[in-house]
Formats: C-alpha cells, structure tokens, sequence
C-alpha cells in the first residue's frame, strides 16, 4: 500500500556560513540534495515537495528537471518529487516552510527535514513514519532532531501565522502544544542532530562517512 506520508525538504536558505548552496555540494559524485532524496528513496515515502528560495536559480542550472518540478510532479528513482520556489525567502525558513505546505494536500502528514541534517537510516526512518501522533520527532541521546512528522491537524494553522512574528517557528511552535500531542522516537544513528553549516562542518562529515566528491 503506498505510503501517503509527504517528505518536505528544505533548501531555500542563504547558505552563509557555508559560503555556497549546501544542496548542490558534491557527495557521491552526486548533488547533496540528491543524495538526500536516493536516500528518502530507500524507505516507503513515495512523495517528496523540495523547498528553494535563495540560489533556486542555480539548482535549476544544475539539476534542471528541478525547473520542470515546480508545474508537476517529476519522476526521480520511484519517488514522485514536487519543487516549490519561495518568492519571499528574504522573510526566512518558517516562510519557505509556509510556501511548501500550502502546496499539500490539506489531510496528508509530513515529515519536515532541513537539507543541512543528513537522511538517517531507512529503519529507524520507517519507524518515525509508523509513530502516530500529532507530533512525532526523533530523539538520539537526549537531543531532538530531524525528520519532524506533523500531522495534518497540527501543520494546517501554520499557515495562518505571520513570518513577521518572532513566535512563527517550528520549534516553538512544537513547544508550545500539550505534551501528550508529541511522541518522541528514541534512535540510535546521530545524523538526526547533525547539522552541516560551514565547511568544516561538511568536511567532517564527507571524511568520516569515507565518500569520493
């Protein structure tokens, strides 16, 4: 049965500390942003929507079936991927948040992953997306991480909020609902907190996952 969870990945940021767009560094002898997706390819998720805002036009360069994803869906190794372009991303990361899930359908879940917080382990993955709850977040050592799964009951009113309010946050949002709303998923593998911002950031991480760039 197909999975009707939808992965959101957001790549629309400046990118600043890092100098240049995390999703089109080399990994793999691949893009970053598709390496992430061969990655959500392995577990049941069939739909991903990808967030751009700042530098869309240089991943459109890069991978251009990407500019053909913004008017339908584009077949990428078995997932069916949808590209939204965040005309106001000047207004930040909740707005290109904002800009993708007004393009789901209002009763799917989801599972929000920023592109700098590599996929984790297709099981542990699973596992996040058989939890039911209003909120369903990974946790390794004591840490929250990413993917988030939100249901569609508790994403639907982030829509309303205005990026201008400092309280239009995920994470705070989050916080701000009743504890018995959220399920935390205790896993084993670290890349849920991982966090690839600046160059040596990314260098660590190539070195000790052992690829060719």
């Amino acid at each position: 049965m197909e999975n009707k969870t939808a992965f959101v990945l957001l790549a629309g940021g400046k990118s600043e500390r890092m100098g240049f767009p995390k999703g089109l560094l080399l990994y793999n002898k691949t893009f970053w942003i598709l390496e992430q997706l061969n990655r959500i390819a392995n577990s049941s998720i069939t739909t991903v929507y990808i967030g751009l805002g700042h530098y869309h036009e240089n991943y459109f360069t890069a991978v251009p079936w990407f500019k053909d994803a913004q008017n339908r869906f584009v077949k990428y190794n078995d997932l069916k991927v949808k590209v939204i372009v965040n005309t106001t991303a000047k207004k930040g990361s909740f707005s290109t948040l904002q800009a993708v899930l007004a393009q789901i359908p209002e009763n799917q879940t989801v599972l929000i992953q920023p592109i700098d917080v590599p996929i984790l382990n297709t099981g542990e993955l699973e596992q996040i997306i058989r939890t039911t709850n209003m909120i369903v977040q990974p946790q390794f050592e004591g840490k929250n991480g990413h993917p988030i799964q939100l249901s569609a009951m508790f994403w639907n009113p982030l829509l309303q909020l205005n990026t201008a309010n400092e309280n239009s946050r995920l994470d705070f949002q989050i916080k701000k609902k009743n504890p018995e709303q959220c399920t935390v998923v205790a896993v084993q593998d670290s890349s849920v907190i991982g966090n690839l911002n600046t160059p040596s950031d990314w260098e660590n991480y190539t070195q000790n996952a052992k690829i060719v760039v």
